[in-house]
């Protein structure tokens, strides 16, 4: 269930429960099956990282008590969370809701969960992305069967191009909100233009991590055990749910972008003053 890398609101809290009858028990929150508050604990934490570097890049490291603030409400995972919930509430069936939670409710969907989210924080060490993207090269052009299955579930759920699209969605509304904090006179073509030109070089990192991510995740399920995932994923309910999650992030993260684009050119303003 990977979303984006940058790799959302009605109500906080959606419980997506159907309806039960006297007596029996309640059917388990999708929220809940998916593990969606660790997932958002991950971003959460990439998303400081990434504001600390920001900030160092920036504004010298002087980003001031307003930017932290600004920082704090942004990657709030209250608030993070919610657009997520939203975008499953809207583009999932109840039937599709279902069959996410029989797959994901099983020992083997609450491991693969476990993994992705294990392998995502292993990731944000430098030193692990690299022996990754390592081992994803030493297997290129072989024919290896782990490799294979890997793909076919990166084509299935089209993660790279998913992933791309965010990455520059999420650029480019950065670069608007950093225009439009700073009263610049950029024009939406313009910044366009400017992120458009990193597609290319965007499409092969992207990819590189992609792979390597997965296969490291994966690492530690038989061979059974993924073609379960993949085929899981091809179904309709996979694919609904692979779509409703993508609309979640990307609305999650083009909110953030453009926020944080806004903080750090106020930021900027209140240190030239």
């Amino acid at each position: 269930m990977p979303g984006g890398r940058a790799a959302i609101a009605l109500a906080v809290g959606i419980a997506f429960l159907g309806g039960v009858a006297a007596g029996e028990a309640p059917e388990p929150s999708l929220s809940a099956v998916l593990k969606l508050d660790d997932v958002i604990s991950v971003m959460h934490d990439e998303g400081l990282r990434y504001a600390k570097d920001l900030e160092d890049d920036m504004l010298d490291g002087q980003g001031g008590q307003f930017f932290h603030d600004e920082v704090d409400r942004i990657y709030d995972p209250d608030r993070m969370v919610v657009f997520v919930e939203n975008a499953l509430a809207e583009g999932l069936s109840d039937a599709q809701r279902r069959d996410a939670i029989a797959f994901f409710g099983t020992d083997l969907g609450q491991r693969i969960l476990s993994l992705e989210n294990a392998a995502r924080v292993a990731m944000s060490d430098p030193a692990v992305e690299e022996i990754a993207r390592a081992a994803h090269d030493d297997i290129l052009d072989t024919g290896d069967r782990r490799l294979g299955a890997v793909t076919r579930f990166v084509e299935v759920n089209d993660l790279v191009d998913r992933n791309v699209a965010s990455a520059l969605g999420s650029n480019f509304r950065f670069f608007r909100g950093l225009a439009d904090g700073r009263g610049a006179r950029t024009s939406d073509r313009e910044i366009l233009a400017d992120v458009w030109a990193q597609e290319a070089e965007l499409r092969d990192d992207t990819e590189s991590w992609l792979f390597a991510f997965l296969l490291m995740a994966y690492r530690p399920l038989s061979d059974t055990e993924l073609d379960a995932y993949v085929t899981y994923s091809e179904t309709d309910g996979g694919q609904a749910l692979n779509a409703a999650i993508f609309a979640g992030f990307d609305a999650m993260y083009l909110s953030i972008s453009e926020d944080l684009g806004r903080a750090a050119a106020r930021a900027m303003a209140g240190s030239d003053i």
